[in-house]
């Protein structure tokens, strides 16, 4: 006879299974799934720029210069991710044994067959490079002229030309691992020479100038260096390129662990560029056109950071092999002493601390959100709620740089039997780089840290949609009141100290932005006159609305207000010196906070980056480097013959 169970006996039973332990012990960290994650695209690239025909000219012309160049940086990440990924072709085809050999005209026809599409890529990539350093350097030489040189270069724009200086060296550090490009395309040429199939000049040309790309090594870093030193006055545009990364890093303007190592990596391969016969770097640091002391620490702090996939780079390796090379001006980066970056536990209690603090602030956050419906948030918990998801993307992003930064690190500096006696004398590099480079105590913090991450990001995702209001709430309210009410004071200002350029640029902003309440600027503005508000105060109601800015209109305001308050503005007096103090300060205030407005708009995808740990499962660099040297016999279940035993599988 069947027993009966009760449902509520049924549910007991299910519930003490959560007190079994797992017999391997493995920790059980859930993931966001990554499957069903919608992720909108806001970013318009500036093709909405000539709708903003209000904005000052010479913005909208650099937003188009900006479009273009984000479309280079773009296909340069397709290049790198294709060199990358890139596996060895021709170990896998047969070569003809002797020249009597029957089918020897059909196995090159063959190899060309399969070879084709792959060389096109190489050859695309080739010409591209030649675009892109063309590109880089055109816009340089634009801004070295000498009446450029006293004008202002927004922030943005700067960190564009550091992020072509960041493709450049990953380009060619690829390009220089990658031994298996090169064998392909050897493979190719001598097939298709046979075949005669590079018959006319251009062809051959082509040919001969892509294996000499191809086998030259640090091409790509040498021609930029080269295209640079012809253009006069170009260390002082890169000093205020590798200056605005050094600030960008020291003040934490920055969300993305990516974007956090592509900064340093631009230091040391800027520093590296701008180092020549024409230019000493040591003299630029006297000067102080640029602080050596500053990127020394950040250099030692940070000692590796990830290149691309698991290929990490030393940037002060870039300085060793620079032309003015002074181990006394690099006191911490020269010495033996062992990076922060590779000592996990010092890092642990502040990480626990954050943790429990944000979990229960987002948990209480939480519970207020699920219990109780409010309609209309004031603009305070607006504010509040917009600083809790900023905060969280902060402190994933840091967490998961903590992980990042120490693998790279151990990927550098491998373990060996002398070290570590459990590391056996014949064991791979891989091995010797992860398997037996940590101790027990810093896998199980790592664990911890990984289970953090990953558990805190579930929490965010789950209440991303009360977030998101929150935040296209408090950006459109801080937005408006800052153009609508903070800017009538230096407006009213400049119009009565008759500032032109500054009342312009001011306008420029008002009207780029401002959403007014009836679809129009107030006509009775007494600021617009220059003149004083009545005794009773001059009253203009702020809409409020869940919506945010777009992209290029966010970009048009932030950089407008920067000219106002940039050390360079094209004239003898700068523009911040005709502002008033508390004015400049309101302004450069909102600059700041506003930096941070692109990455909560784009809520979903910032989140996925901040927890980016898809660093740890890469293996293509230690393949290139084995060559599948474990796999020593053919794996393929058919009749086994002498050919098996030239079959890597990779």
């Amino acid at each position: 006879m069947t027993e009966k169970i009760t449902l509520a006996d049924a549910l007991s039973n299910v519930e003490v299974l959560d007190e079994l332990s797992l017999p391997d012990e493995q920790p059980c960290i859930e993931a966001q799934p990554c499957s069903i994650i919608y992720k909108a695209n806001f970013d318009t690239n500036f093709e909405d720029r000539n709708g903003f025909v209000t904005g000052i000219a010479k913005y909208i012309e650099e937003a188009t210069t900006h479009a273009n160049l984000n479309v280079l940086l773009e296909e340069g990440q397709k290049h790198a991710v294709m060199l990358y990924t890139w596996r060895c072709c021709s170990r896998a085809i047969p070569q003809p044994k002797s020249n009597e050999q029957p089918n020897r005209v059909e196995i090159y026809e063959k190899t060309v067959e399969v070879l084709a599409p792959e060389v096109n890529k190489l050859l695309n990539f080739m010409y591209f490079q030649r675009k892109a350093i063309e590109a880089f350097s055109g816009e340089v030489k634009r801004l070295c002229h000498t009446e450029k040189r006293k004008d202002f270069v927004s922030e943005a724009y700067l960190l564009t030309l550091g992020k072509f200086i960041n493709m450049f060296a990953v380009l060619d550090e690829l390009k220089n691992m990658k031994s298996s490009v090169k064998n392909d395309y050897s493979t190719y040429r001598r097939a298709a020479q046979f075949l005669k199939v590079m018959s006319d000049s251009h062809t051959l040309q082509e040919s001969q100038n892509l294996s000499m790309f191809l086998a030259t090594q640090n091409k790509i870093r040498d021609t930029v260096k080269d295209t640079l030193e012809k253009i006069i006055g170009y260390e002082d545009l890169l000093s205020d390129v590798v200056n605005i990364c050094v600030h960008m890093f020291e003040t934490k303007m920055y969300l993305t662990p990516e974007e956090k190592h592509m900064l340093v990596k631009v230091m040391g391969f800027g520093l590296f560029l701008m180092d020549s016969d024409g230019c000493n770097i040591n003299k630029l640091d006297q000067k102080k056109k640029i602080r050596l002391d500053r990127i020394d620490r950040i250099f030692k702090n940070l000692e590796v950071v990830p290149l691309f996939g698991d290929m990490q780079i030393a940037p002060f390796n870039y300085i060793k092999r620079s032309k003015h090379y002074d181990s006394g001006k690099w006191p911490l980066s020269s010495s033996n002493a062992i990076s922060p970056q590779a000592d996990l536990m010092v890092h642990l209690p502040q990480i626990r601390e954050d943790h429990v603090k944000y979990i229960s602030e987002l948990a209480r956050y939480t519970n207020e959100v699920t219990t109780t419906v409010k309609e209309n948030p004031t603009d305070a918990e607006n504010r509040a709620t917009s600083d809790l998801a900023l905060r969280g993307l902060q402190l994933l992003s840091e967490w998961t740089s903590v992980v990042t930064e120490l693998y790279s690190w151990k990927l550098l500096h491998p373990t060996d039997h002398h070290q570590n006696k459990e590391c056996p004398v014949e064991a791979e590099e891989y091995e010797r780089a992860t398997r037996y480079n940590y101790t027990s105590d810093e896998k199980f913090a790592l664990i911890e840290v990984i289970a953090m991450i990953k558990g805190l990001q579930v929490l965010m995702a789950r209440i991303e949609t009360v977030l998101c209001e929150a935040i296209r709430r408090n950006i459109y309210s801080e937005l408006q009141d800052f153009v609508q009410l903070t800017l009538r004071e230096p407006l009213r200002k400049a119009v009565k100290n008759k500032k032109d350029l500054i009342r312009s640029i001011i306008m420029s902003v008002r009207e780029t932005a401002a959403d007014w309440q009836k679809g129009h600027e107030p006509s009775d503005d007494p600021a617009a006159k220059g003149k004083k508000d009545p005794d009773g105060g001059f009253r203009i109601q702020v809409p409020r609305l869940n919506v945010g800015p777009s992209s290029t209109q966010l970009y048009m305001v932030r950089t407008m207000l920067e000219s106002l308050i940039a050390d360079k503005s094209g004239g003898k007096r700068t523009l911040r010196k005709d502002i008033d103090g508390n004015c400049l300060m309101q302004i450069d205030t909102f600059h700041r906070t506003s930096f941070y407005w692109s990455y909560l708009l784009n809520f979903s995808e910032t989140l996925q980056k901040c927890c980016d740990l898809s660093q740890l499962w890469y293996r293509e660099f230690y393949l290139e480097m084995t060559m599948g040297r474990k796999v020593n016999k053919c794996m393929v279940k058919h009749q086994h013959n002498e050919e098996c035993k030239d079959l890597i599988t990779m």
